[in-house]
């Protein structure tokens, strides 16, 4: 693996490409600010958070796998394909997709330069993992129930996960660079945002190139009405009436990891700005700037121009500001650079037109690679090699 170049001056704060998301909730970012991410000598852990919901097995709902089938082993060959790279030994085949290929080849790609060994953690999901993961709850619990129920989780259970995110966070002794796989999460996000009273409407992305909006809205709002969560529900009640099981863990580990004033970087979109407003709920109003202060919110450029052409704002930068207004904070949402506007390989520019645009921490590990110094043009580069090992070299089994 090649050397990883100097570190950017100080004098140009943002590495190339790389833009700061939100208009009205934005946070002041400066070399101080991103100093544990820009650091080379500061260690980093990452821990990858794999969940399933039922959810995911509406059709169309989702294109992190082409049937409902396949999408309940993406979360594993996400994770082995990170793990071990395009190269390794791998049982769960890449689910099929529309066009593109899984972001997780991104995230081994920019993990590799940055010498991280990932950290799993497996939630309700509906095969064992082949993998060491950290243990969090019984792996027979099974995926949550889709959100349309109203009661996706029993209060139990999303107490547990809130526990025992809480218990990691606590524990962190350095900076975490936190990621998800979870097929049908957008759905789940946007049910979490709804109930605690910010407007995502039409705001919310997904895997698909044209995001299923009327159906995500269906769901949701079969789901709402029937769990009659009252004016002022509880981030665990909103959770188990139309949330996720990594909703619960992830938003625990924000909570506990504000006492360990450890610095946080979560790699995604709508779902990690939806954990956040969970957290956020959780907290007495005194430790919310704390928490806010210790987030950086990473993506993909492909997630944040996602429609941008037909309106002045993207909506996922509506959605920063949506989310920013109704926590009244400021936020620290930054997209990484990397662009295959000129690749060679067609499932790499296919996330040019509009396919995948984010998943298993891509957007805030390029984002990470590039703050520690790498081009655009080696990660490119690196993608790209990537990419044939791994057509040269197919999982052909079956799970």
């Amino acid at each position: 693996m090649d050397s990883l170049p100097s570190i950017p001056s100080e004098a140009s704060v943002l590495p190339e490409g790389c833009q700061q998301l939100g208009r009205l909730g934005a946070s002041a970012l400066d070399a101080e600010s991103l100093r544990p991410w820009t650091c080379r000598d500061q260690p980093v852990d990452l821990l990858l958070v794999l969940a399933a919901t039922r959810t995911a097995e509406h059709e169309g709902i989702s294109a992190a796998g082409s049937t409902a089938a396949s999408r309940r082993y993406t979360a594993l060959a996400d994770a082995e394909l990170l793990i071990h790279g395009p190269a390794g030994q791998r049982r769960w085949p890449l689910p099929p997709l529309p066009a593109g290929v899984s972001p997780a080849l991104l995230s081994h790609v920019a993990a590799r330069r940055l010498k991280l060994t990932p950290q799993v953690a497996a939630l309700g999901l509906d095969q064992k993992p082949d993998f060491q993961c950290l243990a969090i709850e019984p792996l027979d619990q099974g995926p949550s129930a889709c959100l349309s129920s109203g009661a996706a989780m029993p209060l139990s259970r999303v107490q547990h996960l809130w526990r025992e995110g809480e218990l990691l966070g606590r524990r962190l002794q350095r900076p975490l660079v936190l990621s998800e796989c979870v097929p049908g999460g957008t759905t789940t996000a946007q049910a979490v945002l709804t109930a605690l009273g910010v407007e995502v409407a039409h705001l919310i992305s997904g895997s698909a190139r044209q995001p299923p909006q009327q159906l995500k809205q269906a769901l949701v709002t079969r789901g709402l009405q029937r769990a009659s969560l009252g004016a002022a529900p509880t981030a665990e009640q909103i959770l188990a009436a139309v949330g996720d099981p990594f909703q619960a863990f992830t938003a625990g580990v924000l909570v506990g990891a504000v006492s360990a004033e450890q610095p946080l970087l979560l790699g995604g979109g709508c779902q990690m700005l939806a954990v956040l407003a969970l957290a956020m709920q959780a907290l007495p109003a005194s430790q919310r700037e704390r928490l806010v202060a210790q987030v950086l919110i990473g993506t993909t450029g492909w997630l944040a121009d996602e429609g941008a052409a037909a309106t002045s704002q993207s909506p996922f930068e509506g959605l920063v500001d949506a989310t920013a207004g109704h926590l009244a904070a400021a936020l620290s949402v930054l997209t990484c650079g990397v662009r295959f506007h000129n690749s060679a390989h067609q499932p790499l520019r296919d996330y040019e037109r509009g396919y995948v645009k984010e998943g298993v921490g891509a957007g805030a590990l390029l984002l990470l690679a590039q703050l520690r110094g790498c081009s655009c043009a080696e990660l490119v580069l690196d993608c790209e090699r990537a990419l044939e090992q791994l057509l040269s070299c197919p999982v052909t089994s079956t799970p």
